[in-house]
């Protein structure tokens, strides 16, 4: 009988090679995050309690409209990238794939349709 040590099973099967990109893509989604974050509370703050007609014009500017939709894309983004964290620390088993796959495609489908309402007041 063989008595391993963890450490000693995984000595000589390599790294998993996508530790170091998600974590690069994770810091730059936060600090994306720290410059989108103020600038849509400034563009989207002063529209809060407007009638429509008045939002509908704001964001049909293309300023107003780009940081909304990078908000969205950059915001959902670092979110799936989160959640997909936790699951791999916390889900175990056959339960983890389904739960990666269904949270990206709740953070994708949340993506899409704020985009599209987005383009849609925006065009």
């Amino acid at each position: 009988m063989r008595y391993l040590t963890d450490r000693k099973r995984a000595v000589g099967l390599g790294s998993a090679k996508t530790g170091v990109h998600h974590f690069w893509a994770m810091k730059l989604s936060s600090v994306a995050l720290l410059i989108l974050i103020p600038l849509f509370v400034f563009t989207f703050g002063p529209m809060l309690g407007e009638p429509h007609e008045a939002v509908v014009a704001y964001f049909a500017r293309p300023f107003p409209a780009i940081v909304a939709a990078l908000t969205m894309i950059v915001g959902f983004k670092h979110f799936s990238d989160g959640v997909r964290v936790m699951i791999e620390d916390y889900v175990q088993g056959g339960k983890r794939k389904y739960a990666i796959i269904l949270m990206t495609c709740v953070s994708y489908g949340l993506m899409v349709t704020g985009l599209f309402a987005i383009a849609k007041i925006a065009l």
